[in-house]
């Protein structure tokens, strides 16, 4: 066995941890959703036999939040059994599994951040999707690591700074919720510590990996203005009522990351140093120019 192998290699996380991985000059195996649907098996199997991985990122996800709320069975698949199908060639071949999970397993309504030893209590069908994927992988005797991150933006894919930047164009101000905390995370950070866990000498179970401190949403988006030279006044706050969606958002979701610090893994920087940074790397892309 040798090598990495990553699932969700074309979306937005997935194809940073293979990036990583090249610049890192590992052999890395990515497949995205039309080279292998990890629901399933025998594909699952087949792939494992070929590539035979010694370390799985799955970063392969049903990530449409709203959306999830009316197609459950479709959610179920890719965020539980997938996952439960590399958990299994995982244990069966002796690799690592590197899994991402999200902030939506928590309810959302707590007053400090998230530990690791918090019990799950999702509200949303995607939250509870992810959930028992968590599960799945947990309990399959596989080296499985789980890792819950959350608010992730990057170069590949739609996400709330592209969209702010658009809208940006389109309107002379906006109103963003100003009532909903989370941790802006950039996946290329993020994809970093996928990889520097994947190598660590610590034990699977549960990790929480963001970028450091927090934001409203309101924040966020005055910061995404400032890095692109415009008037963060443009923002305007409003509520999380206002703005009513098929599945309810977290008021307080930031994950606590005193284990991953404790561990010695590579600590990520604070999220708007981190917007900064992303800027000046992708600019044109998180711009939409």
């Amino acid at each position: 066995m040798s090598g990495w192998l990553v699932t969700g290699a074309g979306g937005q996380l997935g194809s940073d941890v293979v990036d990583v991985l090249h610049a890192y000059s590992e052999e890395v195996a990515g497949f995205d959703r039309a080279s292998l649907d990890i629901t399933d098996r025998s594909a699952v199997s087949t792939v494992f036999a070929t590539v035979e991985p010694s370390i799985v990122v799955n970063c392969a996800a049903y990530t449409g939040v709203d959306a999830a709320e009316e197609d459950e069975d479709r959610a179920l698949e890719i965020n539980a059994h997938g996952p439960a199908h590399l958990a299994a060639a995982c244990a069966s071949m002796g690799a690592r599994l590197v899994h991402v999970s999200t902030d939506y397993v928590f309810a959302g309504d707590a007053n400090a951040p998230y530990d690791e030893q918090v019990r799950p209590a999702p509200r949303t069908v995607y939250g509870r999707t992810k959930a028992a994927g968590e599960q799945a992988v947990l309990t399959s005797g596989a080296a499985a690591y789980v890792v819950r991150t959350a608010w992730l933006y990057g170069q590949c894919g739609p996400n709330f700074v592209k969209t702010m930047a658009r809208l940006a164009a389109e309107r002379e101000t906006l109103e963003v919720v100003d009532d909903q905390v989370g941790s802006p995370t950039w996946t290329l950070h993020l994809a970093r510590g996928l990889v520097s866990l994947g190598v660590a000498n610590v034990r699977p179970g549960i990790w929480h990996a963001t970028n450091a401190g927090e934001a409203t949403w309101y924040v966020f988006a005055r910061a995404i203005f400032a890095e692109l030279g415009l008037d963060p006044a443009r923002v305007l706050p409003t509520t999380t009522e206002k703005f009513p969606r098929p599945a309810p958002r977290p008021y307080y979701s930031v994950l606590s990351t005193a284990k991953w610090a404790k561990a010695g893994l590579p600590e990520m920087p604070h999220w708007r140093d981190a917007l900064h940074e992303a800027f000046e790397t992708l600019g044109n892309e998180l711009a939409g120019a």
